[in-house]
């Protein structure tokens, strides 16, 4: 028996039960069940060194991993030794090779072993598991994404929301700002409350001014979703791209802002923004021109909703049919999944 169920018809549907927010097994089973099957953001290429280093959702998934970049070539590798487990590299550097630090073991660019000393006489020595992990590698325009064991390819989990890079097309995008924020909630929470407008008219007054209510608009696809705000003129103010669980590509006139969706416990998530800029005059217009104050309003609405859940007379809800979409889309994924 499946262990949530969602009914795809919105009209009959209620919303997921609040054991998933509040239990901490389906906290720690989503780790496998959800994430790691999914694709995560290493990063664009612009900001890649020679090596790397890159921890795959730290305090959670926590598996360190190894952008290499040799050329034009991107890989990721693991970033242990296979010898006695050693972190390989610790801090970005420019090198032709991977040496470990502990006892002399060498590595390529693509993971493959060449050398170890004090080694002779080792029998079946090197085999395969000498070599480094090499986890699968897709790129979008420009960005660059890993799985650990995905159940779809990223073109899949991208789906046609996609279409979103091409119509906002910049000559260069670089990584201008970085910032994090500490939340007391689910992680999931926070992903629902980004896959609504619903909300914008009640939280946020600033952006309300900007993006007409009336015509936002919501499309869906297998693994992502597409969220448009229009201005008072019919113009796009900003696309908002969901992909499957955690990552929010938002484009605005004068970028993309990358969040970054990080679990650490069911109570407490970080939620990192990766600001590329590709269009320095356009910085304080429109939509994207206040994120830091549209995150603060999101995350005290988000918080309270985590007190909330937790009541013993709440266990699930209703959707909207015209406004919820989205959150809607959203749980019968994380169904999906679990089950």
């Amino acid at each position: 028996m499946p262990i949530f169920e969602i009914d795809p018809d919105i009209r009959r549907a209620k919303t997921l039960s609040s054991e998933f927010y509040t239990d901490p097994h389906f906290f720690e089973s989503s780790k496998e069940k959800i994430f790691a099957r999914s694709w995560h953001l290493l990063g664009h290429s612009s900001s890649f060194s020679d090596l790397t280093p890159f921890d795959l959702l730290p305090n959670f998934l926590s598996e360190p991993l190894l952008i290499a970049k040799d050329n034009d070539n991107v890989r990721c590798l693991s970033n242990v030794c296979t010898h006695r487990g050693k972190l390989l590299v610790e801090e970005p550097c420019t090198a032709n090779l991977i040496r470990c630090g502990y006892h002399g073991r060498r590595f390529s660019l693509d993971g493959k072993f060449l050398s170890m000393p004090e080694f002779e006489g080792v029998e079946n020595f090197p085999c395969d598991d000498d070599n480094l992990r090499q986890l699968p590698v897709a790129k979008h325009y420009g960005f660059h994404f890993t799985s650990i064991d995905p159940i779809a390819s990223l073109e899949s989990f991208l789906g046609d929301g996609s279409i979103a890079f091409g119509e906002f097309v910049f000559k260069d995008l670089n990584l201008a700002s970085t910032r994090q924020y500490e939340i007391d909630a689910h992680w999931a929470l926070y992903c629902e409350n980004y896959l609504e407008g619903f909300h914008i008219p009640y939280v946020h007054k600033s952006l309300n001014e900007i993006v007409d209510y009336g015509t936002y608009t919501t499309e869906l696809f297998r693994y992502s979703s597409l969220q448009t705000g229009y201005d008072s003129d019919g113009n796009v103010a900003a696309r908002y791209l969901f992909v499957f669980p955690n990552l929010m590509f938002n484009f605005y006139p004068w970028g993309i802002s990358v969040n970054v969706v990080r679990p650490v416990s069911p109570s407490r998530t970080i939620v990192e923004y990766l600001n590329y800029v590709g269009d320095e005059n356009m910085l304080g217009q429109g939509a994207g021109a206040d994120t830091h104050s549209v995150e603060l309003e999101d995350e005290a609405v988000v918080e309270c909703v985590q007190k909330g859940i937790r009541s013993r007379f709440y266990s699930h809800g209703r959707y909207s049919p015209t406004r919820e979409t989205g959150t809607h889309h959203f749980h019968r994924l994380i169904a999906e999944f679990m089950n």
